[in-house]
């Protein structure tokens, strides 16, 4: 069987301010199948996913009220 690998993502995300907007993008980016959030702060997100595409990510983000683009 072959084995899953989990790459690291790390987002820069703009219009966060507090406590509840940290939450806020926590609950968004915990509905993308397959992730694990390691860390969400005022700015920023880093997640560990099965796929190295950005996009579900982002979307949840900007659904979620912010904008949000991957850090290479």
């Amino acid at each position: 069987m072959a084995e899953i690998v989990s790459h690291e993502l790390t987002f820069q995300i703009e219009g966060m301010h507090c406590g509840a907007c940290i939450q806020r993008v926590t609950r968004a980016l915990n509905q993308v199948p397959d992730t694990q959030v390691d860390e969400v702060r005022v700015g920023a997100a880093r997640v560990h996913a099965d796929t190295q595409a950005p996009d579900a990510y982002i979307a949840a983000i900007r659904k979620a009220g912010y904008e949000a683009h991957l850090v290479e």
